[in-house]
């Protein structure tokens, strides 16, 4: 029976990258799970300290003429409510950066992983699922679908919403649903998009447009199912053509590319992120709405717990309570993001006139204040910065007054 360090269940991006990091590190690791029978048309954009962890693990020059940066983001209220927000403009230069961070296609950013992952002497990569799962005192087992046993001083579980580690772990969730269902694709239109995202709030959630490479652009489309359904029936001109009517015309003719592709939305937090020699990343641990930009930019912060946590080969097995460390540390930051992204989802969908108007007070707000939007801004891309900005901002005001 073969032994590792670490064995990752669930070969998607996180557990794809999460499998190169700890393998850089020196970790004998297996990455677990058959490849996606059908391609990801979705794209991610990761901002700049994901954009700095690919940069460390050496994969950025690749991924790099795939994406597209994110130099600002537009925010646009397209209700039609009588209380409405002005439109809110986040620009990078406001926070001494060049980009956000930058827009990349899923389905080429995973073939580069998978590259990788064959270059790598300490990484076995098994295309198969694991179908038992055994965590005893002094090591965990697990059962592939090829017949084979392995065993490993830690788990990772990166298998998704419907995880099988998080389940044979024992360990609950917290699931909650929307009525709304995210249409997918990506379109080419006449005019340049200028590096800008786009994000129109409607009355069924965001309509979110987000530079590619060249005059394109991928788009998703949160609507009511039933809406949702009808939009993939669409012949390819009148989707064109209603994408640009949504799209105001600001970046001219649009025309739509491939078939698009639908998800529902629901809404997960684990009890807990990790137990005894278990630890969840991505989606196993949270899953919310595509606001903001922060799915995979949170699964990555989870994977560069994992890493710190585990740190470099000192010989000998690794701590049987990694798991519930991992917890400790990953709590406050996912409980968080999860509670903002889902108060943000539900004041769209809410007909409560106090909630639209504390929304669109909350814009205005944004819109005005120069310095509560820069907050915002690096709160979103280096979480905990915003209280350290506070802290530090208290203490030199408390110099000055004892000077």
């Amino acid at each position: 029976m073969d032994h590792y360090d670490i064995v990752i269940i669930g070969a998607g991006l996180a557990g794809s990258l999460a499998a190169i990091a700890l393998a850089r590190e020196g970790h004998r690791v297996a990455l677990v799970g058959p490849r996606p029978a059908i391609a990801d048309g979705r794209t991610t954009a990761l901002m700049d300290q994901s954009i700095d962890y690919l940069k460390k693990l050496g994969l950025w020059d690749e991924v790099a003429p795939l994406t597209a940066p994110l130099v600002a983001i537009h925010i646009i209220d397209g209700t039609k409510r009588l209380l409405r927000a002005p439109p809110v403009n986040f620009r990078a230069p406001e926070v001494g950066l060049e980009a956000f961070g930058y827009n990349i296609p899923n389905a080429p950013f995973l073939e580069i992983l998978e590259k990788h992952e064959a270059s790598l002497p300490t990484l076995d990569r098994i295309p198969v699922a694991a179908t038992t799962f055994d965590f005893g005192e002094l090591e965990a087992r697990v059962g592939l679908g090829d017949g084979r046993v392995i065993s490993a001083d830690l788990v990772v579980g990166a298998d998704g919403r419907r995880s099988a580690v998080r389940e044979a772990a024992e360990i609950e969730t917290f699931t909650w649903s929307y009525p709304q269902t995210a249409v997918v694709l990506n379109f080419a239109h006449e005019l340049p998009h200028q590096e800008v995202s786009t994000e129109f709030h409607t009355e069924s959630g965001p309509f979110t447009q987000v530079p590619l490479p060249g005059n394109r652009s991928s788009l998703v489309w949160v609507q009511k199912p039933r809406d949702a359904e009808e939009t993939l029936r669409l012949a390819p001109e009148v989707l064109s053509r209603t994408i640009e009517d949504r799209m105001q015309s600001i970046l001219g003719k649009v025309v739509a590319e491939g078939i698009p592709q639908s998800f529902p939305l629901s809404g997960h937090t684990a009890r807990r992120f990790g137990k005894g020699r278990v630890m969840l990343v991505g989606e196993a641990a949270h899953a919310f709405p595509p606001i903001g930009a922060q799915g995979l930019n949170l699964s990555l912060r989870d994977v560069m717990t994992v890493v710190e946590l585990v740190g470099p080969p000192a010989g000998g097995r690794l701590p049987a309570d990694t798991g519930d460390r991992f917890d400790g540390r990953r709590r406050i930051d996912i409980v968080s993001r999860t509670a903002s992204v889902d108060l943000l989802n539900r004041s769209l969908l809410s007909s409560f006139l106090p909630v639209q108007a504390l929304r669109a007070v909350g814009l205005q707000l944004l819109s005005s204040a120069g310095p509560l939007r820069g907050l915002l801004m690096r709160e979103g891309i280096h979480p905990g910065s915003a209280l350290q900005s506070i802290k530090e901002s208290l203490r030199e005001q408390i110099s000055r007054k004892r000077a």
